[in-house]
């Protein structure tokens, strides 16, 4: 990931902006409780992050990246936001790293993916892992590329190989992993495509 993004972090924002859809929605939909916490797992440059922590003032944001290119660009963008004592950062494997040693907790109360299970190659377990961090009345939240189900053939076929020069790839069985790990915490799923499948946006 430091590879992909040493230089790629300085531009990221402004071109994701226009293909990164639904990112805002996801922030929207988080309605991090009164006092509450919230971990990003693949926070990036914290955008994501920056913007919740406006939308909630009340609560505390935690953000886990792997790439320490990533988190070098995030704690400058969250200084100049003036949130260093609102967002708390550590660099780690989405399928591994324990929350307590990072974080000095074990749980949240919400959890969220944005655009980041494409690019973890065992993004099941990092999902599974996220699952067992979601506390009595949490969330697991996400929005990522979808499988363009609803779109022309050549179009799936022009962005998953333009996407491919990134190391993303859509995860194409999402909806039945989601499925099980709703079961496995019994909890409610709501799954929904948008743009016609462009992305898949979830909530457990």
């Amino acid at each position: 990931m430091d590879a992909i993004y040493r230089r790629q972090r300085h531009f990221y924002d402004i071109t994701r902006e226009y293909y990164l859809l639904g990112r805002n929605r996801l922030i929207a939909t988080l309605d991090v409780p009164l006092g509450g916490v919230a971990l990003e797992i693949g926070c990036g440059t914290g955008r994501n992050l920056i913007h919740a922590a406006r939308r909630y003032p009340h609560a505390h944001f935690y953000g886990l990246d792997i790439s320490a290119a990533m988190l070098e660009t995030a704690t400058a963008a969250i200084d100049r936001a003036g949130l260093r004592n609102r967002i708390t950062l550590a660099c780690g494997d989405a399928t591994i790293f324990d929350p307590v040693a990072s974080f000095g907790r074990d749980n949240f109360d919400r959890v969220y993916f944005s655009y980041t299970l494409s690019m973890i190659p065992d993004w099941r377990a990092a999902l599974q892992h996220a699952a067992t961090m979601i506390g009595a009345d949490g969330q697991l939240h996400l929005v990522d590329f979808g499988q363009q189900e609803g779109l022309p053939k050549w179009f799936g076929h022009i962005l998953h190989a333009w996407l491919r020069q990134f190391s993303v790839t859509p995860p194409v069985g999402l909806p039945n992993e989601l499925a099980a790990i709703s079961r496995q915490v019994s909890r409610k799923l709501s799954f929904e495509p948008l743009y016609h499948g462009y992305a898949w946006a979830a909530q457990i």
